[in-house]
């Protein structure tokens, strides 16, 4: 197949082309910069000028293609504001990309997050949250999915709060990153809520199962582990980064401090069971080894 990824550069992304190209598929990337483009060249992918605001260029993308993966989101995390804008941004462009394809039956694969769910793991049968921070990305996933009776092989891969390679990526990365700048290792809450997470390049796997053989209007957990304690994660980074770990207010991480501080772990049983997706890559914890001061 000939495939259209936004995003292709991420750290998700640039697996998931990566994964296309191994087996066999083509890819044309979208690129924000002339740097992006070069990178996606020289990994065999052939690169579209453009952003995610471009609506023609995006539609132009899956016009000469056999699907679709949308990876892009503004991940600028540093007010509510600036998250509200980034999923108005992929919420146009996610509804360009769907007018698109309709009635071509040809796949949109896009992504999302687990849910949280009281009480229990998530699973891929739980709608996704429609309020709180990211409420309006849940009812723009939920309305793509919907296109399934118009004609377009739609599937979110829901993605668990950390995607990791290398040590870096997610949640996990948050923390560390905020270690460095406070000298201090801070979680919020008392440290036993738990955090799914999935090595990236296993996440690269599902994406392109999803891609070539899920049924339309689906939905998909890529959970490697299906959630270690915060305060678990964090006495991994203290250790490599030879700082203290210690209990901060959630306000410390912003809009997403609240979420930080829920217990949400999820399963992919349905997932493994019908893609025939095998995680085999590290761990969070065994991955977070890799950190370096």
């Amino acid at each position: 197949m000939r495939v259209f990824v936004t995003g292709a550069t991420g750290t998700i992304g640039s697996a998931v082309t990566a994964e296309l190209l191994t087996h066999g598929h083509t890819v044309l990337a979208l690129a924000r910069s002339g740097a992006s483009a070069e990178k996606l060249r020289a990994t065999g992918a052939q690169a579209l000028p453009g952003s995610l605001t471009d609506l023609d260029v995006l539609r132009a993308g899956a016009a000469q293609t056999d699907g679709v993966i949308h990876l892009a989101f503004d991940h600028d995390l540093t007010a509510p504001e600036a998250l509200d804008r980034a999923i108005t941004q992929e919420t146009a462009a996610l509804h360009a990309l769907g007018a698109e394809l309709t009635g071509s039956d040809r796949p949109l694969v896009t992504v999302s997050g687990t849910p949280w769910v009281p009480g229990r793991a998530s699973t891929e049968a739980d709608p996704l949250p429609t309020d709180g921070p990211v409420g309006g990305r849940g009812r723009t996933v939920t309305a793509i999915l919907d296109l399934a009776s118009q004609g377009v092989r739609t599937a979110a891969v829901r993605m668990p709060r950390t995607v990791h390679h290398e040590g870096r990526g997610g949640f996990a990365g948050l923390l560390t990153d905020a270690a460095r700048r406070s000298g201090v290792v801070g979680y919020p809450g008392d440290g036993t809520q738990r955090w799914p997470a999935v090595h990236a390049l296993d996440a690269a796997a599902l994406f392109r199962l999803a891609l070539e053989s899920a049924p339309a209007g689906t939905s998909w957990h890529a959970v490697a582990d299906e959630g270690d304690a915060v305060r678990d994660i964090a006495a991994v980074i203290g250790r490599r980064l030879e700082l203290p770990v210690e209990p901060v207010p959630e306000e410390t991480f912003g809009p997403f401090g609240p979420i930080f501080a829920m217990d949400q772990p999820s399963t992919s049983t349905r997932t493994r069971r019908t893609l025939g997706w095998n995680p085999r890559h590290p761990s969070l914890l065994q991955d977070l080894e890799n950190i370096e001061r």
